[in-house]
């Protein structure tokens, strides 16, 4: 590496905000699964301590010897539901609160995978299970939760939709006291992945192994900063320096990822290279849209700037790492994003343009704070649009929808940390409670029968 490279690395961490997001460890508790569930729990808590208790020592080693920041250490476990048998709603939560304890004891930051996989059918385990969800969330700290109720393949289980909308209104009314923050630790998937590095939507896919470490690289900013060299240039020059951006912090975080899993000695899992947004000033996904000729993101050519960014994106990680997965482009979570919340004070960045701009981006409607008043199935309604668009275009989508209890429009809600704060967004007035108890199936469509 020459002296030009050394600097612009060094210019990359200390003023342009790239940092590592999340080292995540991901492990099997498939081995874990016992007809008693106290005895189930205990062996989960034993393994998962087993492999986590020096996750956050060894982390932090590899930081310092690289000079680089890992914002969050995280785990991420088999969903669930496919672990807790036979348990009932009390003991789920119980399940919740073991993973919970792993969490505090072992200094990580968030745990996911209380996640249940219902894109085909709901069994009665995992209606169960399901119906847990607000009461673990609101009873935990660091315990995060996602449903897939959708894919390309099985089409989009309007049951669950329905059984969702409820189910995050409940988990609203019992954290009311906190701006209903259980809401930002509960996603709603179309095409989940098992490999995912970030919360609120991480789980160890059962095809996974016994543990692995996942990590998500993150810098807004420097692809802000590479992009003030371009302007006024054509889109295929800003495209080449957004993938050869892209490609040297893949390069970076193949290295972290490849330290920390090597001093854990267990494998590397994949690289996660997403433009991961926090509300500080410079680590912004919006800002680089407004960088590419944008007044404010939300005006018209907002999609097509992010579906150039996005596609960039992959295409420059892919071509640095053979161990891309995630989700890996660009995230729009609103009030993570100081830019993002800035245009939605304003009004240019709607719920509408929202959800046009999740056809092109790596998630979906992501932390979005609504009128507390906002109906359950007006939930559902958002949830299975926003499945539509993941299930047609065979990608991953999401919602992550917060109704704020007791706040309307013009207030502001507040969640802390990574989380941020975002203002009440409006919905459209009116109904679609009549189409979400329809329940059944919307099938898949024709593009679904590949074999």
């Amino acid at each position: 590496m020459n002296q030009s490279n050394i600097l612009e690395t060094i210019r990359m961490l200390d003023q342009e905000k790239l940092d590592i997001r999340t080292v995540t460890m991901g492990i099997s508790l498939l081995d874990c699964i016992d007809g008693d569930a106290k005895i189930s729990q205990g062996k989960i808590y034993d393994k998962m301590m087993g492999y986590c208790a020096n996750l956050v020592d060894h982390a932090e080693k590899v930081s310092r010897k690289y000079g680089i920041s890992i914002i969050n250490k995280r785990l991420s476990v088999t969903p669930m539901s496919l672990v807790v048998a036979q348990s009932n709603q009390d003991q789920c939560v119980d399940f919740a609160k073991t993973l919970d304890r792993v969490a505090q004891e072992s200094g990580i930051d968030f745990v996911g995978g209380y996640s249940v996989l219902v894109q085909s059918a709901m069994t009665q385990t995992d209606r169960t299970f399901i119906d847990s969800i607000p009461q673990a969330l609101a009873e935990t700290n660091k315990v995060c939760s996602s449903v897939n109720l959708a894919s390309s393949k099985t089409g989009i289980n309007m049951d669950a939709v329905k059984k969702m909308g409820e189910v995050i209104k409940e988990a609203a009314e019992k954290t009311k006291d906190q701006d209903s923050i259980a809401c930002a630790k509960l996603v709603v998937f179309c095409n989940g992945v098992e490999d995912n590095p970030f919360m609120a939507g991480a789980y160890h896919g059962p095809g996974l192994g016994d543990a692995c470490i996942h990590v998500g690289v993150s810098g807004p900013g420097v692809v802000k900063s590479a992009l003030e060299k371009v302007q006024g240039e054509s889109f295929e020059e800003v495209s080449e320096c957004i993938k050869k951006t892209a490609f040297k912090m893949t390069r970076m975080g193949q290295l972290i990822g490849k330290e920390v899993a090597k001093s854990l000695d267990i494998a590397f899992g994949s690289l996660d290279l997403s433009l991961a947004p926090t509300p500080a000033i410079g680590d912004s996904v919006a800002r680089i849209l407004e960088e590419i000729g944008l007044t404010s993101v939300g005006f018209h050519g907002t999609t097509a700037a992010l579906a150039m960014l996005n596609d960039a994106v992959k295409k420059g990680g892919i071509m640095a790492s053979s161990h891309v997965g995630g989700l890996s482009g660009a995230f729009i979570p609103v009030s993570e994003d100081e830019g993002m919340i800035a245009a939605a004070k304003s009004g240019t960045l709607t719920f509408d343009k929202l959800e046009a701009m999740t056809s092109v981006c790596s998630v979906g409607l992501d932390m979005i704070a609504l009128p507390g008043d906002t109906t359950a199935a007006t939930l559902s309604g958002i949830i299975a649009d926003e499945a539509a668009i993941g299930m047609i275009n065979h990608k991953t989508t999401a919602v992550r929808l917060i109704p704020v209890v007791g706040k309307g429009l013009g207030d502001v809600a507040n969640f802390g940390g990574l989380l941020g704060y975002a203002p009440i967004l409006p919905v459209h007035q009116g109904s679609c409670e009549k189409m979400i108890n329809r329940g059944g199936f919307i099938p898949s469509p024709i593009t679904a029968f590949k074999n």
